[in-house]
Parts: structure tokens; C-alpha cells; sequence
């Protein structure tokens, strides 16, 4: 795989990274039950901390990082219900919009892991990729509890 390839497939990881931190923020402020805040809190930065691992990444392989979040695909649709929920103030629409978008995040890393990175790349999106389904396993189960 070329370099810029691997770059590029580490800035849509960064991308999906910013993404969740801004979700799991604003879910976070909007929550009512104290303990998901804290949950939501602690996912967001997790997010943050592997966006900035992959953006560190991107420099060390002499590409610029992005830096932005994305307004496409399944990600457009999240922030879109994301935000019509808040209004709502409901817990539960706000943890099935957070699975939603953690479903998204899943898949993203996913098909990173398909693709031929460099092993020391693929080590660290396989470690974030658990990350990302612990994140998508304990909403989807706290939403379980919620319904």
C-alpha cells in the first residue's frame, strides 16, 4: 500500500475519531441520568485520544492531518437525529443515536482493518478498533437497559 494511501485511511479513521468525541459531548451534555454523562465523558475522550494518536501517526508518515469532523454518509445522518433528539431530551433516542453512530464507527474501522496497512499502522487501528466496539457494546447494552 502506498504511503498516501495510508495516510488517507488514517485521516478518515482520525475523521470518524472527531466525529464520535463530538457525539459522545453533545450526548454527554444532554443526558439527564448522571452516570451516563459520565459514561458519554469518558467515551469522548477516548475518541479524542485516538484522533490524536492517528493524527500523530499521519505526521510521523509525513502527512498532514485533517483535523476536521465529516458531514457525509452515515455520520451526516447521526449529527441530523443527534440533534432532533436533543429537544426530546430522552435518554434512550439518545443512546440509539449514539449506537447508530458507534455502528458507523465500527464499520469505518473495519474496513481499514481489511486493507494491506503496514504493521505497525494495523497494530494501532486493531487496538482502537476495540476501543470502538467496547464504545458500541456498552451504549447498545445501556440502551438494552433503557427500553
Amino acid at each position: 500500500m502506498k504511503n498516501h494511501e495510508v495516510i488517507e485511511t488514517l485521516n478518515n479513521l482520525a475523521i470518524v475519531s472527531r466525529d464520535g468525541e463530538q457525539g459522545f459531548r453533545t450526548a454527554a451534555e444532554q443526558a439527564q441520568d448522571p452516570q451516563l454523562k459520565t459514561v458519554f465523558q469518558t467515551a469522548a475522550q477516548r475518541c479524542a485520544a485516538g484522533a490524536r494518536e492517528l493524527e500523530s501517526e499521519i505526521s510521523e508518515l509525513g502527512g498532514q492531518p485533517s483535523g476536521s469532523t465529516s458531514i457525509l454518509g452515515a455520520f451526516y445522518r447521526f449529527w441530523a437525529n443527534l440533534r432532533s433528539l436533543i429537544a426530546a431530551r430522552s435518554d434512550k433516542a439518545i443512546l440509539e443515536e449514539m449506537e447508530q453512530g458507534e455502528d458507523a464507527a465500527k464499520s469505518a474501522y473495519e474496513s481499514a482493518i481489511a486493507k494491506p496497512l503496514p504493521s505497525r499502522v494495523q497494530a494501532i487501528i486493531d487496538r482502537q478498533y476495540r476501543g470502538v466496539k467496547a464504545n458500541h457494546d456498552r451504549v447498545r447494552d445501556l440502551r438494552n437497559r433503557a427500553a
